[in-house]
């Protein structure tokens, strides 16, 4: 199954990062909070959303910060995704 985002919607795959502490420790992902960077794996086509033109700024391959809680999470063949509107989009990692 292939997801194709509409409109100004991105879709996100979070970014895996192991965590170790100063002693050495790799930390689970269970007991860490949601990834606030994010891979950009689809974008929307953009065009006229509530009256006002969007133009898609972000492209697949970025890495992106979003709020914590943003978006709408979706799981597809065992990997999880989040879409999200641009605007919900906070920076661009570079």
């Amino acid at each position: 199954m292939k997801l194709v985002p509409l409109a100004d919607r991105v879709l996100l795959k979070p970014v895996e990062a192991m965590e170790t502490t100063a002693s050495g420790i790799i930390l689970s992902t269970a007991t860490k909070e949601k990834p606030v960077v994010s891979e950009v794996v689809a974008v929307g086509p953009g065009g006229v959303v509530d009256g006002n033109e969007v133009k898609m700024v972000v492209k697949p391959g970025d890495k992106v910060v979003v709020a914590k809680y943003a978006g709408t999470e979706v799981k597809v063949e065992d990997v999880e995704y989040s879409i999200v509107r641009q605007s919900e989009i906070l920076a661009i990692v570079e």
